[in-house]
């Protein structure tokens, strides 16, 4: 799934739990429970790749430009979804995995 995907997904989501709370009464309560839903999702995607990612990324680099430009791009530390771009780019190279 693009990100663009996801984030429509959790839009309309969100949407569809304040239009839950508004019928039930509970505004303040659905609106903090969608920030920390944002909060936690976005943390998650943000976070550092375990050490064992990095051993994934070492055996995939240098074996296409397109993944290498990406990988360079990450740096030195990588976000879980810098993983997945650079997995994804990996597989459309490499389709045998």
């Amino acid at each position: 799934m693009s990100l663009s995907i996801i984030l429509t997904i959790g839009i309309i989501l969100s949407v569809a739990f304040h239009f839950i709370g508004v019928y039930a009464g509970a505004k303040k309560t659905v609106w903090i429970m969608i920030v920390i839903m944002w909060a936690g999702s976005i943390n998650i995607a943000m976070s550092e790749i375990k050490p064992i990612g990095y051993k994934d990324i070492k055996e995939m680099k240098g074996q296409f430009a397109d993944t290498d430009i990406l990988i360079e791009e990450a740096g030195d530390e990588v976000s879980v979804y810098e993983m997945l771009k650079i997995k994804k780019s990996y597989q459309i190279n490499n389709p045998k995995k």
